[in-house]
């Protein structure tokens, strides 16, 4: 089995090229999805926030408390990587299980922050779905009806996107220049060709 990250910036298109693996039969873990159930259900991340933000950080009914915790992670990087060391090892040890349970020659971690999280020895390739700063800024508007200047601060909260494709394996270019099942056909010739020398 081949593990590898799919990871870009917000607004790069990433979760639809995701889409379009799964729909390939990829299986697909949603590191964001499985942070946000473990941040409600795990022991050691409850304690881990509360210890750092206090008890306000779960409400009564046990529910995080998303706008305290969301105006804290994007308020600086440090504040990110705090929040990241505690969520982060959960999240991969429970990819690790999730994985251990897959029965397909490749599976994807998708995850926003592959490189901030530390989850490059989780994964055997790297991907980057890469868009220009402009375009991924209109998308993101059009989307969530954010204000640019809200949008900037998300994008510098995250790794720059062009030092995520100097450190990636692959690079697929989602600004219509090319077609997106033309670079997946590219990505899975190259994870099948890995497969087969793991045998």
């Amino acid at each position: 089995m081949v593990r590898f990250g799919v990871t870009g910036g917000i607004g790069s298109g990433k979760s639809y090229v995701l889409r379009l693996l799964a729909a390939r039969g990829i299986p697909v873990y949603d590191s964001d999805a499985g942070a946000k159930r473990l941040m409600r259900t795990d022991t050691d991340i409850r304690k881990g926030l509360t210890d750092l933000l206090g008890e306000e950080v779960y409400m009564a009914d046990g529910e995080l408390n998303k706008p305290l915790v969301s105006a804290y992670l994007f308020a600086n990087a440090q504040n990110a990587g705090r929040i990241n060391a505690i969520v982060h090892p959960r999240v991969k040890a429970d990819f690790n299980r999730w994985t251990s349970c897959q029965n397909a020659p490749h599976v994807a971690l998708e995850s926003a922050i592959l490189f901030e999280a530390g989850f490059e020895d989780t994964v055997d390739f790297i991907v980057t779905v890469y868009a220009p700063v402009e375009m991924r800024i209109c998308r993101v508007r059009e989307r969530d009806g954010m204000a640019e200047a809200q949008v900037r601060k998300r994008m510098e909260a995250q790794l720059d996107d062009e030092e995520k494709c100097r450190r990636s394996d692959f690079v697929i270019l989602n600004d219509g220049s090319k077609p997106l099942e033309v670079q997946i056909d590219g990505l899975l010739q190259i994870l099948g060709k890995m497969e087969k020398a793991k045998d």
